[in-house]
């Protein structure tokens, strides 16, 4: 590591802004479908990473507000606006015409919960919140997104929310081949706290576990069937380990003491998949919370608080410079972002906001998520 630098450097935009106004001038928020001040409708454009004031248009569907009708595109609001989920965002035009009536982000839910049992709508209009802020990242990431439905023969996502019934079985959440499961139990906030308490963890949150299973989905799309593959084997171990047997060792007798020294959480000790999945959470929690700090004009690079920063030597294969250069930028904004953040949650008296320690190998991890998370997102072939 290397001294803090005293000179700040230019802080980067956000990939994924957060920051919006109304076009009464007032601040409005990203799960927002409506201005409180002025009751202007509201949606959120994901390809423009925008929350837009709407106005109707007499032929039918919106456009945003105060631009001239003559440029302004038309959007229609998801189906899912008045159902339980409350879903804020627009279609646009190809969208409406190919026949779709729901938005980009809630036509990758391929299963509800049961509807009927006490709680289910309220759970799945959290998990939606969640996954709405998942996929505007993954999108601004510029990361294939695209419903199963929609790629036929292809690798495309699905979401299947399940409630177990009475009688059993229980749901276990999980990802197989794009389609990622999750018990939507989980968004029971006393159920999910009683999970954590019970397994020792210090985070466990809806977001958490979309973010972690997306990263076992893009492990298959961008890493297994690419020239990334021997890069993981040499950074996470090889996966071809019996992924059973090796989940059973870690439930019988917990991580290796000196885990956290390796790797990002005790469950990444796991397997080199889990590995991989919790890395991959990791990296899109840091991007994430620093794009919505820097939306409000927060920075790690304006906090007043010194810590010893990563260098270029903490990366093994550092790859471009000028890569390795802005990873670095973000982990160690998001280093001193944190500690700053950490004794706020201490002042009110609550857990601290990041209870991790990222180690050089941990570092050395994010920053293979990273690179590869680059490389899909310069190429052409997805869309």
């Amino acid at each position: 590591m290397v001294p803090l630098a005293a000179t700040p450097r230019q802080v980067p935009a956000p990939m994924t802004p957060r920051a919006f106004s109304c076009f009464c001038g007032r601040p409005v928020f990203f799960r927002n479908s409506q201005c409180l001040n002025c009751q202007r409708p509201l949606g959120y454009d994901a390809v423009r990473g925008a929350l837009l004031a709407l106005e109707r248009v007499r032929s039918g569907g919106w456009r945003e507000a105060g631009v001239s009708p003559r440029r302004a595109p038309r959007y229609a609001r998801c189906a899912n606006l008045e159902s339980a989920a409350a879903c804020n965002w627009l279609l646009d035009g190809a969208e409406v015409q190919a026949g779709f009536t729901l938005c980009r982000c809630c036509r990758l839910t391929r299963t509800l919960p049961d509807l009927t049992q006490p709680g289910a709508g309220l759970w799945w209009c959290r998990i939606e919140q969640a996954k709405r802020r998942l996929v505007s990242s993954l999108i601004g990431l510029k990361l294939p997104v695209r419903a199963r439905a929609e790629m036929p023969g292809g690798l495309g996502l699905a979401f299947d929310l399940l409630l177990a019934p009475p009688e059993g079985p229980a749901v276990i959440t999980g990802h197989a081949d794009g389609v990622i499961t999750l018990d939507a139990s989980e968004a029971d906030d006393t159920r999910r706290e009683a999970r954590r308490g019970s397994l020792g963890e210090p985070y466990r949150t809806l977001l958490g576990h979309l973010r972690h299973e997306t990263g076992h989905y893009y492990w298959q799309l961008l890493v297994e069937p690419t020239a990334w593959i021997d890069t993981f084997r040499a950074l996470f171990g090889d996966e071809r380990e019996d992924y059973g047997a090796a989940l059973q060792r870690h439930y019988a007798s917990g991580p290796p003491p000196d885990w956290g020294q390796r790797f990002v959480s005790a469950y990444a000790s796991a397997h080199p998949w889990e590995d991989w999945a919790e890395t991959w959470a990791h990296y899109l929690h840091l991007v994430e919370t620093l794009d919505t700090a820097r939306s409000f004009g927060l920075d790690g690079e304006r906090v007043e608080l010194s810590y010893e920063r990563f260098g270029p030597e903490t990366l093994d294969d550092a790859g471009d410079a000028d890569d390795a250069d802005g990873f670095l930028q973000l982990i160690n904004s998001w280093m001193e972002l944190t500690g700053v953040l950490n004794e706020m949650s201490r002042s009110m008296g609550v857990a601290d906001f990041y209870p991790f320690v990222l180690s050089a190998p941990v570092v050395r991890k994010l920053h293979l998520v990273h690179r590869v998370i680059q490389g899909a997102g310069s190429r052409s072939t997805f869309g």
